[in-house]
């Protein structure tokens, strides 16, 4: 069995993307990216990743919140720990905060950041 953890980045922006998956496989981490909410649905499933990373505003501005509450749902998914990342509270004017029902997150962390900031928090949450 492998101590080599894998990490799911769910974000439609490509960039943000490329440089956490760089930061993250250079700590040993395997890596890998869906660029909308059902695709990451669909790669949490194949892929059983021990964590994932999500945006909220991808295709639809809510589609981050459906993702983690169907990833919850499910069983083969509901016990992965996820991190939000986004910037939806300087974008709306409401404070979303994790919650069992409604955002069912480990941690919310708002953009921008920075990639060793968001690795602190993977190591955190996995460790």
């Amino acid at each position: 069995m492998s101590d080599v953890k894998k990490v799911l980045l769910v974000d439609d922006d490509a960039n943000l993307v490329a440089v956490n998956r760089a930061v993250l496989e250079s700590r040993g981490y395997t890596v890998t990216a869906a660029h909308s909410g059902p695709a990451g649905l669909v790669k949490a499933k194949a892929d059983a990743p021990d964590l994932i990373v999500l945006d909220v505003m991808m295709g639809t501005n809510s589609e981050g919140f459906d993702l983690a509450r169907a990833l919850r749902k499910d069983d083969a998914t509901k016990a992965i720990p996820l991190i939000m990342v986004t910037s939806v509270n300087t974008t709306v004017p409401f404070k979303f905060e994790p919650d069992a029902t409604y955002l069912p997150v480990d941690r919310f962390l708002e953009k921008p950041v920075a990639p060793e900031a968001l690795l602190a928090e993977i190591q955190g949450i996995l460790s």
